[in-house]
């Protein structure tokens, strides 16, 4: 509720009879709700009956259809690139990410997207790596008009390098911001800039996770394609509306699509996804669905860099429902290599890469501020059919690459020439709690076995699950298993310091090169997670 609803609310309440000891209170009331109301009035018709001079431009009739359309025209006329004219104004703004930095775009040129003024439209400027320029439209009842990025709308700093942008400035993104924490501060709620990513903040938490509208050909030896958004259509939301309406169309090589945001900010947020896919080409390697995010080192694997910090991640595992109603929990890796995993379902309930991990302990980065990082969950909607959760981990030696992505894959290509529709929903929650059995794997701990066993490379794994109260005697019984080597006895125990349930065991590489190791647990009541996790040769020496 905002200030002028409590004011509408106590208002009407003036108008009746007041007791002589209320009656001096309520009639200031009165007076502060009627000021409020005209001012309210005020920035209605201010809003509905001025533009200001970047949106003087022609009016454009709009809809979902409209878009859907658009983009199955677009896919039967050949792939046109980037022009090169487009690219070389943002390269005069600025080259470098210290440069880009210092062009910002000033709070108050933010455009008034509702009445009341409570969510704002920022735009980012097309310069550093940010090179290629996007359309953005704002929608009125059905009326699409064109944004155009003025000068004066950004402050330039110490850059002297504008001089060429007297009429306009090239877009590169947008960025809309509200009362996600308070009413009374203007937060950030979702980013849209660079090929198809964006990224989403619930109440409290600090940018991590990235998503995308569509990945091709990851982690393929020919290289990834890398479809992007080039235009944006932004619905403007009702008074007292907490709910965002953004459209874009997508174009690359191998396909277009109209793609529909439905963003409800809150804690968490939620994104309401409705995509329709025009392949110009069969499409074999598609992701839908993707999440992009970071994993430098954690307890269970920092031996590849040397870091003052215990842990360094934007997310520490991949969590899945399948189909036949399994929870799978994957702790993620810095390999020394690409390496590809393949989940395969049939109709998944849902997957999302997790920061499952909450504490500021286990990271000790006040700048970062790991342990506020968001969650992200994929929901599918409908009947997704036969395919593979697909997760993709690449080398990294340092936090700045993000190096871990995750999608869904079906297991029959996209054929040329007709559309595919495919609707999901995304929630960004600090974590899966909520989602899954009572006993989760809390954290995940490896390394060098030691004694006379270290020297055969082989791994202690130390695994900590939650939900070991209401635990008496009769302790869960672990099933444990490798597909290359072998494995000792799983050993099962209470951690009083912690109250959780300890699963230990040593894993005996012998000749592999890689394995696969799987543990589950029987007898807990509320169910428990299956922990997966994937042993490379060297990753713990």
């Amino acid at each position: 509720m905002t200030l002028f609803d409590h004011l509408r609310v106590v208002g009407p309440l003036a108008v009746a009879k007041p007791s002589p000891a209320r009656a001096g209170l309520l009639r200031p009331l009165l007076l502060l709700g009627l000021a409020m109301a005209a001012l309210t009035e005020l920035r209605e018709e201010a809003y509905a009956e001025t533009r200001p001079p970047m949106l003087k431009a022609a009016v454009q009739h709009f809809s979902r259809d409209t878009l859907v359309r658009e983009a199955k025209e677009l896919a039967a006329k050949p792939y046109v690139p980037p022009a090169d004219g487009k690219r070389a104004p943002g390269e005069q703004i600025a080259s470098t990410y210290d440069e880009y930095r210092m062009a910002r775009f000033r709070p108050e040129a933010a455009i008034q997207l509702d009445p009341l003024g409570r969510y704002r439209l920022h735009l980012l400027p097309a310069a550093w790596i940010h090179k290629e320029e996007i359309e953005v439209l704002l929608v009125d009842n059905g009326q699409a008009t064109p944004v155009t990025g003025d000068p004066s709308m950004f402050d330039w700093g110490p850059l002297k390098k504008v001089a060429a942008f007297s009429e306009r400035v090239p877009l590169s993104g947008i960025r809309i911001r509200g009362p996600l924490n308070s009413e009374e501060v203007s937060d950030d709620i979702i980013v849209f800039q660079g090929a198809s990513y964006f990224r989403a903040l619930s109440r409290g938490q600090a940018y991590g996770i990235s998503a995308r509208g569509l990945a091709l050909a990851t982690g393929s030896a020919a290289g990834e394609e890398f479809p992007r958004f080039t235009k944006f259509w932004i619905e403007r939301p009702a008074p007292n509306v907490d709910e965002l309406m953004i459209h874009a169309l997508l174009d690359s090589k191998s396909l277009t699509g109209a793609y529909t945001f439905k963003v409800r900010p809150g804690a968490p947020t939620a994104i309401d996804v409705e995509a329709a896919i025009f392949p110009r080409v069969e499409i074999t390697e598609i992701g839908l669905a993707p999440l992009t995010s970071m994993y430098l080192l954690s307890a269970s694997d920092r031996t590849r860099v040397s870091d003052f910090r215990p842990a360094v991640h934007d997310s520490d595992g991949l969590a899945i429902h399948n189909g036949s109603g399994e929870y799978l929990w994957r702790p993620l890796a810095n390999p020394r290599g690409i390496q590809t995993s393949f989940f395969i379902d049939d109709n998944p309930k849902g997957f999302g890469l997790e920061q499952r991990e909450r504490s500021f302990a286990a990271y000790q980065d006040l700048e970062a501020l790991y342990h506020d990082r968001p969650s992200v969950w994929i929901e599918p909607q409908g009947n997704w059919g036969k395919g593979s959760v697909i997760l993709v981990e690449l080398p990294t030696e340092t936090e700045a690459n993000d190096n871990i992505v995750a999608f869904w894959r079906p297991e029959q290509p996209l054929a040329a020439g007709r559309a595919h529709q495919f609707s999901y929903r995304l929630t960004w929650p600090d974590t899966f709690r909520r989602i899954g059995p009572k006993a989760r794997v809390v954290r995940t701990m490896a390394g060098l076995s030691i004694g006379a066993d270290r020297e055969q490379g082989t791994v202690q794994f130390v695994l900590e699950f939650s939900g070991a109260d209401g635990i008496g005697e009769d302790l869960p019984l672990p099933s444990l298993e490798a597909s290359e080597g072998r494995v000792s006895e799983a050993q099962v125990h209470l951690n009083p310091e912690s109250g959780t349930l300890r699963v230990a065991f040593k894993y005996y590489p012998e000749a592999s090169e890689t394995a696969e190791l799987r543990l589950a647990l029987s007898g807990v009541d509320g169910g428990a997670e299956t922990w997966l996790y994937r042993w490379t040769k060297g990753m713990h020496q």
